[in-house]
């Protein structure tokens, strides 16, 4: 059976770094809290799901000391995310695992309602779909499983509008892919999300 490698986009949870549309909300440091919950959360569904190896892709690089300080599991694979715009980064990402005979799914942190059979079900959607792809409802997507890559896919995408997915779509068209895509999903990305976080985590009262 291929193997399926889960590749989580990650963005060091720093105070002013990660999540910043939520410091109105919760200030620099609950945003900063709150995107190493959801960090880790992921990491735990991705490792849950048991597909292949798990690839944390990372800015800043693996080697910063940030990385080390937040004790993430030791099964990890890390790889830096390099430069260029968010289609570049994931470009780069997605392309290594069908080079070495894998399945891809690649997922970000920010929507935390996704869970590890969520993973499973999107890899066997690769069994008979070239793509999967599970949209947001704020016009982007959460997870995107290849069976194939093509630069296609990342390229000329209007990053972070209400037209990601749509647009992703349509190249994937363009290629003559089948897709399976699902019911979109809240991400957490500005205040007004806040409310979509699962009922059991703790947030800031500032929320």
């Amino acid at each position: 059976m291929t193997a399926t490698r889960i590749v989580i986009i990650a963005k060091a949870p720093i105070p002013g770094f990660a999540k910043t549309r939520l410091i109105p909300a919760l200030g620099p440091e609950g945003a900063a809290r709150l995107a190493r919950q959801m960090l880790r959360h992921t990491v735990s569904n991705a490792l849950a799901a048991a597909l292949g190896p798990v690839e944390l892709c990372t800015t800043p690089d693996p080697l910063d000391p940030v990385w080390s300080n937040l004790q993430l599991p030791g099964q990890l694979t890390w790889s830096d995310q390099g430069k260029g715009d968010l289609g570049a980064r994931m470009a780069r990402a997605a392309a290594r695992s069908p080079a070495r005979g894998e399945r891809v799914l690649l997922i970000g942190t920010d929507c935390p309602t996704i869970s590890a059979d969520d993973l499973l079900t999107a890899s066997r959607a690769l069994d008979t779909h070239d793509a999967f792809i599970q949209p947001t409802v704020d016009g982007g997507y959460a997870l995107l499983g290849l069976r194939a890559f093509h630069p296609l896919v990342f390229h000329d995408i209007p990053w972070s509008t209400d037209s990601v997915a749509f647009d992703t779509l349509c190249h994937m068209g363009r290629l003559g892919w089948s897709v399976l895509s699902r019911p979109p999903l809240h991400d957490i990305d500005e205040p007004p999300d806040l409310r979509f976080l699962p009922a059991d985590w703790l947030i800031s009262r500032s929320a």
